[in-house]
């Protein structure tokens, strides 16, 4: 299961890269894995201010459909739009290519919230 030491986890399954006050989100291995093969990316959210927690879109596989959490509260600035051609990139690439948005931080105190690596994997039980 890859889970990058770099990156930031939420108990959803939520990635999160932060970079001058942008988060970059996606899901991560082990949620695209348990999920399986993917279908479509539904994120109608681009533009808005998202509180943490709030459902900022969903992720459809064969099997089921999952809500996307907001990790971190603020502006949904980009949607990935390769993911519409190509939702299977969550599934090949979910740290890379895999991306789903972008957001401006609102609050950068919550970012303390997220979990590490290490935590990440207790949760998953790793």
């Amino acid at each position: 299961m890859n889970i990058p030491a770099d990156l930031k986890y939420t108990n959803d399954h939520e990635w999160v890269k932060i970079d001058n006050g942008i988060a970059t989100i996606g899901i991560t291995d082990f949620a695209q894995s348990e999920l399986g093969d993917i279908v479509y990316i539904d994120v109608d959210t681009e533009g808005e201010t998202i509180d943490q927690n709030e459902v900022f879109g969903s992720v459809e596989a064969v099997k089921t459909v999952s809500d996307l959490f907001m990790p971190l509260s603020g502006e949904v600035t980009a949607f990935n739009e390769n993911l519409e051609d190509a939702p299977e990139s969550v599934n090949k690439d979910p740290y890379g290519e895999g991306w789903i948005i972008k957001v401006k931080i609102t609050d950068q105190s919550e970012i303390e919230g997220l979990l590490d690596a290490e935590k990440y994997k207790e949760v998953i039980g790793g």
